[in-house]
């Protein structure tokens, strides 16, 4: 689905260059569960800025499919991400003055082929909490209205920068789980970038990075179910 060629992302503050991604090559296949692996600053967030769009490349090329992604003008792949990609960030951006049906709502309207929204708030459990404001709702269950949201306009790969970083064990495993169901019922792509090397123990490929750089590949023929993957 997604090949990253030499691709390399410098910041320049004045005459300092930060070299944020140094020459990155990867693959990422249809349906796999894919964690970005590494500490604070070694590129994870900024890999995953430049894959899915929201961040340009110094050089280098990415390619979703037949398109090019670096080839799109801004125009371009802003359509490109309200078409194609979901994304979960560890801030929910619920709007307070909408239930979680409206806020998942938001999603469908901008995709072409969403789901149903019921559907969605039951499959995250929450269908009692249907006409509830984000300020009746746990940390926890904003999430999964997030993450309903993202999923309801049917994007063919979602993005989770740190989903469980606000979260104690308990509900960062029932977001997991979560996605690791949304990955195997819905075969969606998922990526998820985390400091946790336990969240790796789920997934199909893992890319540990450091300095910009990827230092490892580890693929896993099995994968932890996330209540059992070890924590901290």
């Amino acid at each position: 689905m997604i090949t990253v060629t030499d691709v390399s992302k410098v910041y320049q503050s004045g005459e300092v260059e930060t070299h944020a991604l140094k020459k990155i090559n990867v693959m990422i296949e249809n349906g796999e569960f894919i964690v970005i692996l590494g500490p604070s600053g070694s590129g994870k967030s900024t890999l995953l800025n430049v894959i899915s769009g929201l961040d340009t490349v110094t050089e280098g090329t990415i390619f979703f499919a037949e398109t090019e992604l670096t080839a799109l003008s801004e125009r371009e792949m802003t359509k490109f991400r309200r078409d194609h990609l979901g994304f979960i960030f560890q801030q929910y951006n619920l709007l307070q003055n909408l239930t979680a049906y409206e806020n998942v709502q938001i999603g469908a309207d901008i995709g072409q082929n969403p789901f149903p929204i019921d559907d969605l708030l039951g499959k995250v459990g929450l269908t009692k909490a249907r006409d509830k404001y984000p300020y009746q709702l746990s940390g926890g269950e904003q999430l999964r209205v997030s993450v309903a949201r993202s999923l309801a306009k049917n994007p063919d790969i979602i993005f989770c920068d740190e989903p469980t970083g606000s979260l104690d064990e308990i509900n960062s495993k029932k977001v997991l789980k979560l996605l690791q169901e949304l990955n195997t019922a819905y075969e969606k792509t998922i990526v998820v970038i985390t400091h946790n090397a336990g969240i790796a123990e789920m997934a199909d490929k893992v890319i540990k990075m450091n300095s910009g750089e990827i230092i490892e590949l580890i693929y896993h023929d099995v994968k932890k179910d996330a209540q059992d993957i070890s924590w901290g």
